[in-house]
């Protein structure tokens, strides 16, 4: 067998972690509060149903759907971001600055393509989305964790890492953070922003969980606050439409544009056709204000079963997140817990057959920081079976302090 590229070393942790959140996601045993899908209910696959029968049509869009397409996405598409995503929250943009990707996962991808060489920094939240940072070390980047509290990244260690370590990006997650469930403050919105123009740093606003606030104050994207085109923001259908739909979109100034275009190009030459004609038709036809708020509605429901839930049946001492939406909350466990050994006994035990993601792998800086933490996620969860799953990984964490 031929030698495996070097990259391909420096991701086996992460790529090891990931491996194991897909695996608990579809045991049919398990109540997974592990992967960050949506509802099975809150995908639209009626609507979905009738447009597709209606557009798929020699005289309709049929053609279109599935034949090659624009290279930066199909334009109707790209002008619902702007009119329906990005300019509600204080975003002005053009559809020619929107790329539209697969998945939410292929921008980072690409942005990597675009400015990371091998050896150069990334600052990110600690704790951040495990599935960028092995992105990023696919790249052969070295991650440099940012210091956060319930207020999200705190500018004034991320100013200092800046300085130290001069990162070619800052990857930031600022609504309902992956995985702790924080949203970083506006004043720290617009500071990051500044910083990323100040010290000629690409600020990565990562946003897809933005879309699925059901408590709280809505906020502006640091996107909204950046005067230089430092900032690039991207985001995702996934959980607002349909993850399997694989669609994303990022939104760039005209010189990041430019050079995604060709990105793009040299990695798949465009997303694929048929989601995107049904996405659009989706917004174009007056479906989504009516699912925005039937998902919000059921993600709400969930958060409050799941919080009333983990302050029930954990033990005192237990510290939890309290997010106003996205999928997740993030738990810290008194009495020195290791979370990644308690996960093999919560999900092999019959008496519990509950899976979570343990802490420790959110961290870049290793040295088992957050072992003692587990990120829930609620969001394809039934209420009754978080009830459940919630009071079993209860009783176990309690039966292992009393040990």
């Amino acid at each position: 067998m031929s030698r495996f590229a070097e990259r391909m070393k420096t991701m086996e942790k992460s790529a090891k972690i990931i491996r194991n959140l897909f695996g608990a996601m579809n045991d049919p045993d398990l109540i997974s509060f592990g992967g960050g899908a949506p509802a099975k209910e809150a995908l639209p696959i009626d609507i979905v149903r009738e447009i597709t029968n209606e557009v798929m049509r020699t005289d309709k869009r049929g053609v279109e759907a599935l034949q090659y397409g624009n290279v930066m996405g199909l334009l109707d598409l790209r002008e619902v971001v702007v009119s329906e995503l990005l300019a509600p929250k204080g975003v002005k943009a053009k559809a020619d600055n929107i790329l539209i990707t697969s998945g939410g996962l292929e921008g980072m991808n690409l942005l990597c393509q675009l400015f990371i060489d091998p050896g150069d920094v990334i600052l990110v939240e600690s704790p951040t989305f495990v599935h960028c940072v092995e992105i990023f070390e696919m790249f052969q980047a070295k991650c440099i964790g940012v210091d956060m509290d319930n207020d999200g990244m705190i500018p004034e260690d991320l100013e200092a890492k800046i300085m130290k370590y001069k990162p070619k990006m800052v990857y930031v997650i600022p609504t309902f953070q992956n995985p702790s469930g924080r949203t970083l403050s506006l004043e720290r919105r617009k500071r990051v922003a500044e910083l990323g123009s100040k010290y000629d740093v690409i600020i990565l606003e990562d946003d897809p969980y933005r879309d699925i606030r059901y408590s709280g104050v809505d906020l502006k994207p640091i996107k909204a606050f950046d005067e230089t085109g430092h900032t690039v923001l991207a985001n995702s259908f996934s959980k607002i439409f349909s993850p399997g739909s694989r669609l994303g979109y990022v939104f760039a100034s005209d010189e990041v544009t430019t050079k995604l275009f060709d990105a793009k190009t040299a990695t798949n030459s465009h997303t694929s056709m048929l989601p995107q004609v049904i996405c659009a038709e989706f917004f174009k036809r007056g479906y989504y204000p009516a699912h925005h708020k039937m998902i919000c509605d059921l993600y709400r429901e969930r958060r409050d079963t799941m919080i009333e839930c983990i302050d029930a049946f954990f033990p005192k001492g237990t510290k939890r997140t309290f997010p106003d939406g996205g999928l997740f909350t993030w738990a810290e466990l008194p009495g020195g817990i290791n979370t990644t050994d308690l996960l093999v006994e919560a999900t092999s035990n019959p008496n519990v057959k509950v899976a979570y993601v343990a802490g420790e792998g959110f961290f870049v800086e290793g040295g088992g920081k957050g072992n003692n933490c587990m990120r829930l996620s609620f969001g394809a969860v039934a209420p009754e079976k978080i009830k459940i799953g919630a009071k079993n990984l209860g009783d176990l964490i309690s039966s292992k302090l009393k040990e």
